[in-house]
């Protein structure tokens, strides 16, 4: 099939690569240019092009993975974009964490012209993408994700649907609230053992295998907090935007969530705190500063 990926930074280079792999020719796209050619070096049948337009002529199916709705709709609207060079039965695969409501409205102009959208963000952080383990959660009509779901499933393990377009960016916030709250609570917990003189590395060792487990626990904290490390490729804004996201929806649906409210206002203090650039798990840092206590052996 000929495939286009749009978006090849951390997480889109490593999925371009298991498309090539699957033995598809793909037609390559980034802002960078020296990344969609990094890209394209590595793999037979790959092409870095010049703009998105280059791209949708190229492609059947094209993948965007980018930082929010509004870069995917100036990706796909803006000049030299998809929707310029789509042919007539295209479809658009956005796997970008966005907003739902721009989902909508670019899926709906898409509908115009005869392409359509499947918004199929991801769970898994890099360390899914370069393992092909990526978790899919999509939104849009069955037979486009019928078409599409061999593809997903070169690029990961499990492959959801979960209804009409913009099902699956909503998902997706839902999904990262979620962390963005386990986050909080867990960082909080382990200050207060940390203040009674436990062992961060021992709290984390109980922890992974009683009730207060989770993937934060078992994947992230031990490398990113105990180690100190602190270079997450997830970057905090990005997680702010999706809790952000996620409390329009609750608001748009009448719905009272005062730990979710009570978490985006950390998050934001988190962030103006620490500044552009910083990881996920720098808000653990910010806690320490506010605390006075580290989370280190």
């Amino acid at each position: 099939m000929r495939v286009g990926f749009i978006g090849l930074g951390v997480m889109g280079g490593a999925m371009a690569g298991h498309l090539a792999k699957g033995g598809h020719a793909l037609a390559l796209y980034d802002l960078e240019l020296a990344a969609a050619r990094r890209v394209a070096r590595r793999h037979k049948g790959a092409r870095a092009m010049r703009s998105p337009r280059e791209v949708a002529a190229a492609s059947e199916v094209v993948f965007t993975m980018l930082a929010e709705g509004t870069a995917v709709r100036a990706c796909v609207f803006g000049e030299d974009g998809l929707a310029a060079g789509f042919n007539a039965g295209a479809i658009l695969v956005d796997t970008s964490s966005a907003e739902p409501w721009l989902t909508r409205e670019t899926a709906d102009r898409l509908a115009a012209q005869g392409v359509a959208m499947v918004d199929a963000p991801v769970s898994g952080a890099k360390e899914g993408a370069v393992g092909a383990t990526l978790v899919f959660m999509c939104g849009g009509e069955a037979a486009a994700l019928e078409r599409v779901r061999p593809l997903l499933e070169l690029m990961g393990r499990h492959v959801f649907h979960l209804g009409p377009v913009g099902s699956g960016h909503a998902m997706k916030t839902v999904n990262n609230l979620a962390t963005a709250l386990t986050v909080l609570g867990t960082t909080e917990a382990m200050l207060i053992g940390k203040a009674y003189g436990l062992s961060p590395s021992a709290m984390l060792d109980v922890l992974n295998v009683s009730t207060g487990r989770s993937f934060v626990t078992d994947v992230k904290f031990g490398p990113q907090v105990i180690e100190r490390r602190f270079d997450d490729a997830f970057r905090l804004a990005l997680m702010l935007k999706d809790v952000g996201i996620a409390n329009r929806l609750a608001d748009e649906q009448g719905l009272g969530v005062p730990m979710s409210g009570l978490g985006e206002q950390l998050w934001r203090a988190a962030d103006r705190a620490l500044g552009p650039g910083a990881c996920v798990l720098d808000v653990v840092r910010w806690y320490e500063r506010a605390t006075g206590v580290e989370l280190k052996d």
